[in-house]
């Protein structure tokens, strides 16, 4: 973990992420990313400690379905870098918005542990690009992470050589809770985001959604005695 002092900008990035993170699978769920995100304007957030710098690490394990087939990934994180505003709380006055979400960037998730359902199948992610999350306060508050078009892509190799490419033609918007607590949590859960994928024999190749889960907990960098809160 980069330990970093506060900077100016509006970032929050997250992720997630969130984030994050992405589905490689097909199959349908209960949220759906989008082009767009929903309507968040409802009320007022402010997000605090302002300036300070929070990492995003996954709980548990993060799963990718595909049909028949599951993906796991025992270790994801969105670290902040050195020299980067990413992965910061927004500065005062811009951790607060009185009639909306607080948006910031986010580095890129990291995805590694990986393993599939099926032997002989090895699995690689990859993430690139600049991720954006806006926070939204409510009774739940809400993390939307927006993933870049293109901005994660699964290869597997082994007995079954596919390439799966979220977000294919357009950013994509990825609904998640946010919950408070020691830490902090976001948590996406069976979302269905756009994808496409290419391969051969074993490749879902007809799949044109994905679905994720993954919970991440969501770390004050700056000050590891405080946490990162919600609030209206």
């Amino acid at each position: 973990m980069i330990p970093h002092t506060p900077r100016r900008g509006r970032t929050l990035g997250a992720a997630f992420a969130v984030t994050a993170a992405l589905a490689l699978a097909a199959g349908t769920g209960t949220g759906t990313a989008s082009a767009t995100p929903a309507d968040d304007t409802a009320g007022p957030t402010t997000v605090t400690p302002a300036g300070h710098a929070f990492s995003a690490t996954l709980n548990g394990e993060v799963s990718f379905r595909a049909g028949s087939l599951t993906v796991t990934c025992t270790a994801s994180s969105s670290l902040p870098s050195d020299g980067s505003d990413n992965n910061h709380v927004p500065a005062a006055p811009g951790n607060t918005n009185p009639a909306g979400p607080v948006v910031s960037k986010a580095n890129a998730p990291t995805y590694s542990g990986c393993s599939a359902s099926l032997p002989g199948v090895d699995i690689a992610i990859a993430t690139s690009g600049a991720w954006d999350i806006s926070m939204q306060h409510g009774t739940p508050s809400t993390a939307s992470l927006t993933a870049p078009a293109r901005g994660m892509v699964l290869k597997s190799s082994g007995l079954a050589s596919c390439t799966v490419t979220a977000a294919p033609d357009a950013p994509a918007v990825i609904p998640a809770a946010f919950t408070n607590g020691t830490p902090s949590q976001i948590a996406v859960t069976d979302v269905s985001v756009p994808v496409k994928v290419e391969g051969g024999f074993g490749c879902p190749t007809t799949a044109k959604t994905a679905v994720f889960n993954a919970t991440y907990d969501i770390t004050d960098v700056t000050d590891p005695a405080s946490q990162i809160v919600v609030s209206g």
